[in-house]
């Protein structure tokens, strides 16, 4: 029984889906809403029991049909994942709550849409194999293409064409990159390939490298990773913000299968092919957080802002993967849940700005006053406080970290520079955005309107959201310990492999 809870968290959001599809969900909003709902936050408390079994008892890996690896499909629940996992099913019930206020309505199969991309990105995070981790990217981003058109428009699909478009390029690399890696290793068991890969010779070595940096372009696409971000800031700023809100753990995908990929395989112990994409990875992330904070500066609303708050964020983590060493990892680990969570309440606070201000919407301009300024003003000051560092919260303390873990590192010299000045450019741009959009106002507007209040769903799913950033700082000490374990775990590389070769259910 313990042993199957690694797959719960993959068939609970497939089971969830399909229902929804079905009479009586498919025919009834109401009933729809609250199956959604409960689906989400059956698969929240499963991912939440999954991490503490796994806590207690260690790695679980579960073999599809008893078939053990590398010959079949193994789903691989360690201390890493079932974060990743417990953080994004966490995410889907926060944004599932927020929907049922309106934004389900603007388009069909929202809320089965909502479960296969929850399925998908959980996928991700578990499976033991680089092939079944094609595969799942390929279910989260065929719902992530229909979510993107939700309440469609023609800025909407203009940005919906792009994104589909990179995506089934970078597709095609990766299934070129599985295929050359397939042909010189022999399996796509990820264990098994960081077995096999320091005993590679000749030209074989050349070919695995090959295969490894084509992952990389791969990775740095789902992960927008400069200079392959340009789809990110206006996908995410054209799609509703409720779904904006979801995509902020898909970015997270793409570092993952970084971290998975080049510290396991093409890690310590990979002979001649160890730390091939390092060099590569410091330079990008560095570029991608400059590029990020210019974005941010320069933007014009707070979707587009928050949008490239994203982008600063998978630049900061893509430099601790470039350290590879369990520190770093931590750091990466505790940063990468809080600014996940703050981006995506940052979405949908943006949303509800732009409801109460009417024509002017969120962006940077005086228009009329929101209806609830001290609630909104509130949980905007505290997303912003989270975002550029400021103590007590959460994004203090991983601004610490980090800067710590790279202070013994030969990078700290340009690393510091850009990622204070970056600080200090968020700390700027949040400023004037929430100066114009609280207290900048047009005489003839300066009243706000009455009838647009926010819905105490869509408070509560936001607060849920925020109230993680200081809980992050209160548990500090169990928090940051579980972060140290779950980096120890990953980096012990020989222990990973005796464990998911040794056998599973």
């Amino acid at each position: 029984m313990i042993q199957h809870l690694a797959s719960w968290p993959i068939l609970l959001p497939m089971l969830a889906g399909i229902i929804l599809l079905l009479p009586p969900c498919g025919k009834s909003i109401p009933i729809r809403r609250v199956a959604s709902v409960v689906m989400a936050l059956l698969n929240t408390f499963v991912s939440a029991l999954l991490l503490w079994q796994v806590f207690q008892s260690g790695i679980i890996v579960y073999a599809i049909g008893g078939w053990q690896a590398p010959f079949g499909i193994v789903l691989v629940a360690d201390l890493v994942s079932v974060l990743l996992v417990l953080l994004t099913s966490f995410l889907g019930l926060a944004v599932t709550v927020y929907s049922c206020m309106g934004d389900d309505e603007k388009g069909g199969f929202f809320h089965p849409l909502v479960h296969f991309l929850v399925l998908g990105v959980n996928g991700a995070f578990l499976t033991g194999d680089l092939f079944n981790l094609f595969v799942f990217f390929e279910v989260l981003l065929i719902a992530s293409y229909s979510l993107l058109m939700h309440d469609g428009d023609k800025h909407k699909t203009r940005s919906a064409i792009q994104y589909v478009s990179l995506n089934l390029i970078g597709s095609s690399v990766f299934l070129i990159a599985l295929g050359i890696l397939y042909g010189v290793l022999g399996t796509l068991n990820i264990a098994d390939m960081a077995q096999k890969v320091s005993q590679l010779q000749g030209d074989d070595v050349y070919l695995a490298k090959i295969g490894g940096l084509l992952l990389l372009v791969v990775f740095a696409l789902k992960g927008a990773l400069l200079p392959l971000h340009l789809w990110l800031p206006n996908t995410y700023a054209s799609a509703m913000p409720v779904v904006a809100a979801l995509f902020a753990i898909m970015t997270k995908v793409g570092v993952y299968a970084m971290l998975r990929v080049y510290t396991v395989i093409f890690g310590d112990e990979a002979g001649q092919l160890a730390h091939m994409a390092q060099p590569w990875l410091w330079g990008l992330a560095v570029a991608t957080i400059i590029v990020g904070s210019i974005g941010v500066v320069a933007a014009q609303d707070l979707r587009k802002l928050t949008a490239n708050l994203v982008i600063v964020s998978v630049g900061t983590l893509v430099a601790l993967v470039a350290l590879q060493n369990i520190n770093a990892t931590a750091a990466l680990l505790y940063y990468l849940v809080h600014s996940t969570l703050v981006c995506a309440a940052l979405f949908l606070v943006a949303d509800l700005i732009a409801h109460q201000r009417g024509k002017v919407a969120d962006r940077f301009a005086p228009g009329r006053g929101v209806a609830q300024p001290y609630l909104l003003g509130t949980c905007f000051i505290i997303a912003a406080l989270a975002v550029v560092g400021m103590p007590p919260l959460s994004g203090f303390v991983g601004k610490i970290w980090i800067l710590k873990t790279t202070l013994d590192s030969e990078k700290a010299l340009l690393f510091w520079p850009v990622y204070l000045l970056a600080s200090f450019a968020l700390l700027v741009a949040l400023s004037r955005a929430g100066t114009t959009l609280f207290w900048e106002r047009k005489h003839q507007d300066s009243e706000p309107t009455e009838g647009v209040k926010a819905h105490p769903l869509q408070v509560t799913a936001i607060i849920a959201l925020l109230v993680c950033s200081p809980l992050l700082v209160i548990f500090g000490g169990a928090v940051s310990e579980y972060m140290i374990a779950a980096a120890t775990q990953l980096h012990d590389i020989t222990g990973g492999i005796n464990t998911v070769l040794g056998g599973g259910l």
